[in-house]
């Protein structure tokens, strides 16, 4: 909460914490701010401190107040002479809306850029929900610096960092990871490796191969909030494909390849974000005989591939690699800021891929592919990944307990890092007041194309085993 201290007011303090939500995209373009007699009830202090605030907000051109509507976060690419910024009105008026109005100026959700950008700029040092990955002390291993050093000695660390490396990414790596491929059934020689700079820039690799900008793609539904917002911003048309807890609807599908044509197919077979689904094999059978039928290609990303058993379904292990694209990375498990990801294709694929790495990056880094190479050969991941997979059992259960005990349901079987909760209530306006208390989640709006209300969540089971977290939660909500 807001404190009366004498180096800050609580109207600056105020206008600095709006302020910077609004530059940090937790408070969007367009969305429409709290009333002021309702922001000054959920911040604790008087009328005239938040209008000062919005004063404060308005001269630093971040909002804009819209005569009997309130006050609204400033698009700042907007045109102002086809859409010119009504006149400020009195602030005291706009808290005369009605409470369905004021229920729907508090819809102010946060977007997937938010997500990204809190994994940089944390609201506070306690533990977040919301978080995509795991807490540091997770990763944290004795090995990654054995690697490191051993990649830094004189002759290695010339060769690696005075030219460019290999356009494909580091031959030693490149083999690592065709070997440990094998263990998944997934059959990819090295020379069907790309290295890339983490799994979302193979994603962009393929998107940018293989589409056009208007290109109508398929993703299932909810799924990534990165992969809409990043599909959304090359131009493409998305096609949300709902995801059931044995695979992607196959109806839907169908329908969109009568109808559109779609060129790919973005999927998750194991441990699916954000439900924790995984594909059965079956459904992976007939996906594969559709996208035959109907000529069109499967991304597969495996990003949680270190924390699901050997023998899941995959669908580029059914098919060999001739329509699918395998794509994984090791920042969730391993060393986020090595940032090394990879795909693999089919050869003749992977060239006209490898093109598009080319002009984008020309090369990656080979020092880290060099480090992790190592800690694939000498066992180390795959041991690393064992800890981390018992230690995510015992606190998916303390979690799953933690959720029950404070009136949420679980909408999905509680499964891999992540749990899809239903609490009740509108998860973006949850969002913003649990901003308030230090916390940021991910509301379910984010998964899904379109951003619908909903009142599910996703919970990263590593860091929500905080109790004080769940009772601050209960009391937020229940204030809603």
């Amino acid at each position: 909460m807001l404190t009366r201290t004498s180096s800050q007011s609580l109207t600056a303090q105020l206008a600095d914490r709006l302020a910077e939500r609004i530059r940090n995209r937790l408070l969007l373009p367009g969305a429409r701010l709290p009333s002021v007699r309702e922001c000054a009830r959920q911040q604790g202090v008087s009328p005239y401190t938040v209008v000062a605030a919005y004063d404060q907000l308005l001269a630093l051109g971040l909002v804009e107040a819209r005569r009997q509507r309130g006050f609204f976060v400033r698009d700042s690419g907007r045109d102002p002479a086809r859409d010119p910024a009504q006149p400020p009105g009195d602030p005291l008026q706009v808290s005369a809306m009605s409470m369905v109005t004021q229920m729907m100026a508090s819809r102010t959700p946060a977007d997937a850029s938010s997500l990204i950008r809190s994994m940089f700029h944390r609201p506070s040092d306690k533990p977040q929900p919301g978080m995509g990955v795991f807490p540091p002390d997770w990763l944290d291993s004795s090995f990654m610096p054995t690697a490191v050093r051993r990649m830094t000695s004189t002759a290695m660390l010339q060769e690696l960092s005075l030219q460019y490396g290999e356009p494909a990414g580091d031959a030693a790596l490149r083999r690592s990871l065709s070997q440990k491929l094998v263990g998944i059934n997934v059959p990819a020689a090295p020379d069907q490796i790309v290295t890339t700079i983490g799994a979302t820039h193979a994603l962009d690799i393929v998107s940018r191969t293989m589409l056009r900008a208007g290109d109508p793609v398929m993703v299932e539904e909810p799924g990534w909030a990165l992969e809409f917002a990043r599909l959304e911003a090359l131009g493409m048309r998305i096609l949300p494909v709902p995801r059931r807890a044995d695979g992607p609807d196959l109806d839907v599908i169908a329908q969109y390849c009568a109808l559109h044509s779609p060129k790919l197919f973005v999927s998750v077979s194991v441990l699916h974000n954000p439900t924790g689904y995984s594909l059965s094999p079956n459904s992976a059978h007939r996906v594969l005989k559709l996208a035959n039928e109907h000529d069109f290609h499967i991304v597969e990303d495996d990003t949680y591939s270190h924390l699901a058993p050997e023998h899941a379904t995959r669908l580029s292990a059914l098919d060999g690699l001739q329509r699918t694209i395998y794509v994984s990375g090791f920042a969730k498990i391993l060393a986020p800021n090595w940032r090394i990801g990879f795909l693999a294709a089919s050869p003749a694929l992977k060239e006209r891929l490898l093109e598009t790495k080319l002009l984008a990056t020309l090369t990656s880094p080979a020092l880290f592919e060099r480090a992790l190479s190592w800690c694939i050969d000498q066992g180390q991941l795959r041991r690393h990944s064992e800890r981390v997979r018992i230690r995510l059992e015992g606190a998916r259960a303390r979690a799953a307990k933690l959720v029950l005990a404070h009136g949420c349901t679980f909408a999905s079987e509680p499964a891999g890092l992540f749990g899809w909760v239903d609490t009740g209530v509108d998860t973006d306006v949850l969002t913003q007041r649990m901003l308030d208390q230090g916390y940021l989640l991910a509301p379910g709006s984010l998964f899904h194309a379109r951003r619908p209300p909903t009142t599910l969540m996703r919970i990263n089971f590593a860091s929500s085993q905080d109790a004080s977290f769940w009772k601050v939660f209960a009391r937020t909500r229940d204030e809603l």
